[in-house]
């Protein structure tokens, strides 16, 4: 699988609304398209993403055929304690990319 990066402030105070950012490198292929053979090029697409900040789900999403090459992800989440957000894509095969980021909380 591919390289992923992530964007979460490093401190936030308690109750504030925190924005995170992250993009995952991958093709997205829809299995639509065809080699310079003719030959079909087999699907293999992100299935899913989800973010566990302290291993709590927060932001979940699945993916489908409109999603386009190197998705972008942004969303919002209240920063409630220092810890560690953990960000996991699942693909079509149930290979996965995570990535981790730390935040403290004051």
């Amino acid at each position: 699988m591919s390289a992923a990066q992530v964007r979460v402030p490093a401190s936030a105070k308690k109750g504030e609304v925190i924005e995170i950012k992250t993009r995952v490198n991958h093709d997205m292929e829809t299995g639509l398209r065809k080699d310079d053979k003719g030959k079909t090029i087999p699907r293999l697409m992100l299935k899913s993403f989800v973010c566990k900040y302290n291993g709590t789900p927060v932001f979940e999403a699945d993916f489908d055929t409109a999603v386009s090459a190197n998705p972008t992800l942004y969303f919002y989440t209240v920063a409630t304690e220092s810890g560690k957000l953990e960000f996991i894509w699942t693909d079509d095969n149930g290979a996965t990319i995570k990535e981790e980021a730390s935040i403290t909380v004051s």
